[in-house]
């Protein structure tokens, strides 16, 4: 997170069209890409002001365009709208003379978010929430839309990555990760076997996790989902893949003893009878596939960390030098547990969906 004064934010909010006056600018620490900031009246949350890490997020024209393209599209009786307030100028956001990219949004008062859940309810919201988006975007025209992060959910890229990482990566980092490099190569022979031509390409999320979704904090009803930088053309089983490894598993993503690491069949039957209340928009051919979403994202998440693990941490931040190795196996262990119950959800899938 950047440091600004208040003062500094002040100013930044200055230029868009917001109320003029001195506002109470608070950061909020949870995102890991964008430095994300919390603009308040006296004590009343109004707006989220946000700089784009234009680092990660190279195109951010193109990204605020797919934004500002589907908040058309995301509002509904069972969908709160957020409004992306348009800076004086005209136009998405704001550039400064230092090159940075900032955003303002309107703040939904009275939400929350959860980073795990042992709730059936909030599962199945989630599930909600989520099929209505993605039905809600079938309108979208997906010439709309660019990739902001090209390949993103590529198996085939992250393979070439990996196997670039384990011809150099040092002696020591690969003895004690031998078993991970097994684990890893005989799912990507899986993986890469998949086939997802006959899949329609939707506007999809692309970053499904539930910490992304927010809820009232009174009704505990999902009202929308956040984070939409990854909002792009993809696969509908993507964001169901990032909502099961963060839904049925009530434990944290670098959990290091295993046996706390779960796939909670209750919360996964919420979850996908929530998914059926605006589930009609999918197709044969995606319901059958499902079941190998939850097994495709975990691993991808997980191989990523496995790749800047054997390349020294260079691109996630770690507190400690084997924290990306401990993302990695406890992001595999949820993928084995997927693959385990592979029938299993086909067959929940099959009874509630269809």
């Amino acid at each position: 997170m950047s440091t600004y004064s208040n003062e500094e934010l002040n100013e930044l909010l200055g230029h868009f069209s917001v109320p003029k006056t001195k506002y109470l600018i608070k950061p909020l620490t949870d995102g890991l890409i964008n430095d994300t900031f919390l603009v308040y009246d006296t004590t009343t949350p109004l707006y989220i002001l946000q700089r784009v890490n234009h680092l990660v997020f190279t195109n951010v024209k193109g990204l605020m365009n797919n934004v500002q393209q589907a908040f058309k599209y995301l509002e509904d009786e069972d969908y709160t709208k957020i409004i992306l307030v348009p800076p004086k100028t005209g136009g998405s956001h704001y550039t400064s003379s230092t090159g940075n990219h900032w955003r303002v949004m309107t703040y939904l008062n009275g939400s929350t978010a959860y980073n795990t859940t042992e709730d059936t309810n909030i599962a199945f919201e989630a599930g909600r929430i989520i099929s209505k988006f993605n039905s809600l975007l079938r309108q979208a025209d997906l010439e709309d839309y660019v990739d902001t992060i090209p390949r993103f959910h590529d198996i085939s890229l992250r393979q070439d990555q990996y196997k670039s990482a384990l011809k150099t990566a040092a002696r020591e980092k690969l003895k004690i990760a031998e078993k991970a490099i097994v684990f890893t190569n005989e799912v990507l022979e899986k993986l890469t076997a998949l086939d997802l031509k006959n899949l329609p390409v939707r506007v999809c999320h692309n970053d499904t996790k539930l910490n992304n979704i927010l809820f009232s904090k009174e009704t505990k009803k999902a009202l929308c989902l956040i984070d939409l930088d990854t909002l792009m053309k993809g696969y509908f089983l993507y964001d169901f893949g990032d909502a099961v490894r963060t839904i049925v598993n009530t434990a944290v993503e670098d959990e290091k003893d295993h046996d706390k690491i779960i796939f909670d069949k209750n919360l996964f039957e919420a979850f996908i009878e929530g998914l059926a209340v605006n589930g009609s928009f999918l197709t044969k051919a995606e319901i059958d596939i499902l079941p190998w979403g939850a097994v495709l994202m975990p691993f991808l998440h997980g191989i990523r960390a496995f790749t800047d693990y054997l390349n020294g941490n260079v691109y996630y931040k770690v507190a400690y030098e084997n924290q990306n190795l401990d993302r990695c196996l406890s992001l595999y262990n949820f993928t084995q547990k997927s693959l385990n119950h592979l029938d299993y959800m086909t067959a929940v899938l099959n009874e509630k969906l269809r």
